[in-house]
């Protein structure tokens, strides 16, 4: 249900207007992953971001290397001179940092879950940008989920921050088709630009006073659960379609996996195989130039895989080298 809500009265409104002629927007912008980092950058270059938040470095790998995020790196790319990295989001000091910094929107975008003391400092509203069209797929992995779930189009969505993850009031959404060939990669790639464009469309309409809100509605409301390795696992038993979706949604992470020869094989790509020639006894079969694999009402041909300790290749390649079972079941 979309209402038309006029947030701020005229009076109101006056001030608003009165204090940003003053000044430019106090905009903070908080994120982490390559995916906020385009936002932030295409934002910036619109209405300047007075300071970011990100997490904090991470000594990784078996040199220690700091690692930093990808919005702290554009951040600094960007001379934004305040970069935040708090230890919690829920500490009375980090508040305190973001009141200070009086702030008139707070957008959030693929970041940590903010704490209403924290959101209810901006003045004209604190947002985030989320991968699905709410209320579809509310949770940690939607772009994923979408392609596991056959969905046909997704899209971002910007709303309200209130205490419950992702129910907030919609502002704006913005739509895509998912190309079937698309892999969870290739539909983060096309979500990137759509959701910086969204980000800017926000805020203006924020500054401006000129949007309407849209209710979520709890009853067509779907989850989008983290990934695991336990839950990336692949059933075999079901249909060719689910399957496919499956290894499309968990590519290229966590990846879907199956135990091949007592070691976990991750498989990359599948295409549903109509060939003829061959009779699958057992659940797979090995030729020369095919991997394949039989299904719920249907067979598959593996195209990609990745084995333990080894980059990913091309099916024909590994066959190449291959010397084991040429008939089997998976573990």
């Amino acid at each position: 249900m979309k209402q038309n809500v006029v947030l701020v009265g005229l009076e109101a409104l006056e001030l608003v207007k009165m204090v940003l002629k003053e000044k430019k927007p106090s905009i903070v912008f908080m994120g982490t992953p390559e995916f906020a980092a385009f936002s932030l950058e295409k934002l910036h270059s619109v209405y300047p971001v007075s300071a970011v938040v990100t997490i904090e470095d991470k000594a990784i790998g078996r040199g220690l290397k700091i690692s930093e995020s990808a919005v702290k790196k554009k951040a600094m790319e960007l001379n934004i001179p305040i970069i935040l990295q708090p230890n919690s989001l829920k500490d009375d000091s980090f508040a305190e940092q973001i009141k200070q910094l009086k702030p008139d929107i707070i957008v959030v975008i693929a970041f940590k879950i903010l704490p209403k003391k924290v959101y209810s400092l901006s003045f004209l509203g604190s947002f985030n940008i989320h991968g699905s069209l709410l209320p579809k797929y509310r949770g940690a992995a939607p772009i994923q989920w979408a392609i596991v779930r056959g969905e046909k189009e997704t899209g971002v969505t910007s709303f309200l921050l209130t205490d419950t993850v992702d129910t907030g009031n919609i502002l704006g959404k913005k739509v895509v088709k998912i190309d079937d060939r698309w892999n969870a990669e290739d539909l983060h790639d096309a979500l990137m630009p759509l959701a910086a464009e969204l980000t800017i469309e926000t805020c203006t309409n924020l500054i401006t006073n000129s949007f309407s809100v849209e209710l979520q509605d709890d009853s067509q409301a779907s989850s989008a659960p983290k990934l695991f390795r336990e839950n990336s696992k692949i059933n075999w038993n079901s249909d060719t379609v689910s399957v496919r979706n499956f290894i499309r949604g968990m590519t290229p992470f966590p990846s879907a996996w199956t135990l091949f020869e007592s070691v976990v094989m991750k498989v990359m790509e599948v295409q549903e195989y109509s060939g003829t020639e061959i009779v699958i006894e057992k659940e797979f079969c090995i030729t020369d130039t095919h991997f394949l694999v039989g299904c719920l009402g249907g067979v598959v041909s593996i195209e990609k895989l990745q084995m333990p300790n080894k980059s990913v290749m091309k099916t024909i390649d590994f066959l190449r080298g291959y010397r084991g079972m040429r008939n089997g079941s998976f573990q």
